[in-house]
């Protein structure tokens, strides 16, 4: 009997699609299909993109500014070099002896030269500071309310003004601000012409209501514990839309948007009430409700219960009265008496922390006053943060060599991200057998007062290295090479991690997953990004001076990243003779210089989604963006055996 053909399935059709989808991806990004060997050691062939950016940024920029034009040659940028010297002040004098500082300085330069020169007097004053009694705040009850009222004249308050809260917020505690949004502007975005979109003009009214935490460096926006956005055009749709999101050291959370219907009937209400309530929309109808079912509810009788509907409470040219109310599981918003939205306290933003209000944006606004606010706030206390006892101190650095030494980025007023730290994760037996070394990594501020705690804290503790340059947001990467300098020269590492005074560091699983990959290789471990591109505009834009390829190397989320001892040895030694590259982003530099590095040593890439970027996930590597009290739970969840998240306030 002859046997039939094998018959043509639907299935069949689809893997012969998918192969020429691969074939064509393989033709338009080869240089992805090149670097594929050098990715030899990921755990997993994924890569995270965290690259968005929401519309107030892109609103933030000048709206006639077109972006920087492309340079016609494609040849990189000769980037001066530059050395910043050891990590003493001794060296530091000598360095500037050295360094000729005339002539056209970069902007990267100029700030480094700046931070440098004002680091060297702040050091000096804190060697000739003879004061004893130190605090941040008067020891004074902190006001129960506050307020501001606006200038006699249209402009009301001026732009961007904060209002200070002294001691922040507490359950309870109310804001009420009162303004009047602006009429809507047109504004030219060139994204839009490039989708095809028009000419590119769009009507935009919208206003930002933030409370702030205090700045931690220089450079860089203070914390938005809470960012409130009307926009009263919509993402340029001309439909209303409110957004709420957080932002700590310029990395936005995922927002939560409200575009007018309600979200009754999810299971994460905030204190019983709706994130998002509901109001009148013209291109929505409520289909809960069907003609049919309508129609038997009207056979049988039943009665049908009246449905109140509100416009958006936002309209340009009118007063608004609005309410923030700090309740026990969120914030609670009103407009003119009506409940508009709730948003959830997130992980890493309390309260307390809320010291100011700012209004900006398309907002004329008359008056703002807080209330029920709380009468001191204890954290300002360094003596209520600092537990000077003894079983906290670091040992002395050991003369045999090291397997690990962990550099933690702090800045000078995190008395208690410190001491979280010291009492949670460096309390690994390997630390304490120094097995493992951990510091803190801090530059000086621009406050006397806290950098001469800083120095106190420093010698109690002996975990401290500080920098003698002043902090700011875009010379963190020379904190990074100050690590590296640190885990060659003053201990002899195998390996050595980078990480925030944010992040909680499950050691036991860090070191398990550095000894799992096979020894005597080159290392380069973390949460690994991969073909990412640099933005050109907006407020985040990178110059194609600054940056000029098309795409970023793999690099590794800067919250914690491992390096093994001859990447770090490279970095230093390139530093020391002046022909290190230095670019502003401090995780994007290290990629780079593991890409330089891996051009003669192969370096094996490993890949971890549980070096966390952002919050905590079960079974976690590194939590980032963890409150003090979040570390002490999570460090007593781990002494019971549960590697698990604490998402709470």
């Amino acid at each position: 009997m002859k046997r039939n053909p094998r018959k043509w399935k639907p299935s069949h059709f689809l893997i012969a699609v998918a192969g020429v989808y691969l074939l064509l991806i393989s033709f338009k990004f080869r240089h992805f299909l090149s670097i594929d060997g050098g990715f030899s050691g990921l755990d997993r062939p994924q890569f995270n993109s965290f690259y968005h950016e929401t519309l107030d940024r892109k609103l933030s920029s000048d709206p006639n500014q077109d972006p920087p034009p492309k340079p016609v040659k494609e040849s990189p940028a000769v980037l001066r070099r530059i050395s910043y010297g050891r990590i003493t002040s001794d060296v530091l004098r000598r360095r500037n002896r050295r360094f000729n500082w005339s002539g056209n300085l970069t902007v990267l330069e100029s700030m480094v030269k700046d931070a440098w020169s004002l680091g060297a007097k702040a050091w000096k004053e804190i060697e000739n500071f003879k004061g004893e009694n130190l605090s941040f705040v008067d020891t004074e009850s902190c006001p129960s309310s506050v307020t501001i009222n606006g200038k006699k004249s249209e402009l009301g308050l001026e732009a961007d003004e904060v209002m200070v809260l002294p001691c922040g917020l507490e359950v309870g505690s109310s804001i009420t601000v009162i303004g009047i949004p602006e009429n809507a502007h047109k504004e030219y975005l060139p994204e839009l012409v490039a989708r095809g979109n028009g000419d590119g003009s769009v009507m935009v009214s919208q206003f930002m209501v933030e409370l702030q935490g205090l700045k931690a460096v220089d450079g860089e926006d203070p914390p938005k514990i809470l960012h409130f956005n009307p926009r009263l055009k919509g993402d340029w749709s001309k439909k209303p839309v409110i957004e709420v999101n957080t932002c700590y050291r310029m990395q936005w959370g995922k927002s939560m948007r409200c575009d007018g219907v309600s979200s009754k009937g999810d299971d994460d209400a905030v204190d019983g009430f709706n994130k998002c309530e509901k109001w009148e929309r013209s291109d929505t109808s409520d289909l809960r409700e069907s003609k049919t079912t309508s129609w038997l509810s009207r056979f049988i009788g039943r009665a049908k219960k009246p449905e109140v509907t509100w416009p958006f409470p936002f309209v340009e040219g009118k007063l608004f009265v609005l309410t923030l109310q700090a309740g026990m599981e969120g914030y609670h918003i009103y407009v003119g008496g009506r409940h508009i939205t709730s948003f959830p306290y997130r992980p890493g933003f309390i309260l307390e922390d809320a010291t100011g209000l700012a209004i900006k944006g398309n907002v004329n606004m008359h008056s703002a006053y807080a209330t029920s606010l709380p009468k001191s706030h204890p954290s300002f206390s360094v003596q209520n943060v600092l537990e000077m006892s003894e079983k906290w101190t670091s040992p002395p650095l050991p003369h045999a060599p090291v397997h690990l030494f962990i550099g933690i980025l702090s800045a000078t007023n995190h008395f208690a991200e410190r001491m979280a730290i010291r009492k949670t994760w460096m309390q690994y037996p390997d630390i304490k057998s120094s097995y493992v070394v951990a510091r803190f990594f801090v530059a000086l501020g621009s406050r006397k007062e806290v950098n001469v705690l800083l120095k106190k804290e420093a010698d109690y503790f002996g975990d401290i290295v500080i920098l003698p340059f002043i902090d700011h947001y875009e010379l963190v990467v020379l904190k990074t090479i100050a690590i590296c300098e640190y885990g060659i020269h003053n201990v002899t590492a195998a390996y050595i991690m980078k990480c925030d005074d944010d992040n909680f560091v499950r050691l036991d699983v860090v070191l398990r997953e550095i000894n799992r990959i096979a020894r005597k290789k080159s290392l380069y471990i973390g949460n690994l990004n991969l073909m990412h591109r640099p933005l050109r505009s907006g407020k985040w834009a990178v110059t194609y001076e600054e940056w000029p390829e098309e795409i970023y190397p793999p690099y590794a989320n800067g919250p914690g990243y491992i390096i093994s001892n001859d990447i770090a040895s490279f970095i230093v030694s390139k530093h020391a003779n002046q022909s290190l590259r230095i670019f502003k982003m401090e995780d994007v530099s290290m990629g780079m210089w593991v890409e330089e590095f891996n051009a003669s040593t192969r370096v094996q890439y490993s890949h971890s989604w549980k070096f966390c970027q952002y919050g905590c996930i079960e079974n976690y590597y590194t939590a980032h963006y963890q409150s003090p009290r979040q570390m002490m739970c999570l460090w007593d969840k781990l002494s019971r055996g549960q590697a698990q998240c604490c998402n709470f306030r």
